[in-house]
């Protein structure tokens, strides 16, 4: 796969209280597209990072119903992924892609 493919999988990182919490047991989140796979997210991060991968565990997030001055509004799926990283070795997010 190409670097471009792996932008197309993985959308960007999950940067929250509960997702930095993670990285204490060696685990990041991220936002991945709706249609990939387990083994295509493995494929991308270990490309994109230059990381060993251990595992992937996913979770798709239902979109929230959301009002504005009264009319009705959905909030997009969208898909998580939570990767697992041999131990020792780490994803610094300030450093960059």
């Amino acid at each position: 796969m190409t670097n471009l493919n792996h932008y197309d999988i993985v959308l960007g990182p999950v940067i929250t209280e509960k997702a930095t919490r993670l990285s204490e047991h060696n685990q990041y989140a991220f936002r991945v597209a709706l249609d990939s796979s387990k083994p295509q997210i493995r494929k991308a991060i270990e490309g994109l990072f230059g990381v060993k991968v251990t595992a992937v565990n996913t979770v798709r997030v239902k979109g929230k119903t959301k009002r504005f001055r009264g009319a009705l509004g959905r909030r997009s799926d969208f898909k998580k992924a939570i990767v697992t990283l041999v131990e020792g070795q780490s994803i610094d997010w300030a450093a960059g892609l």
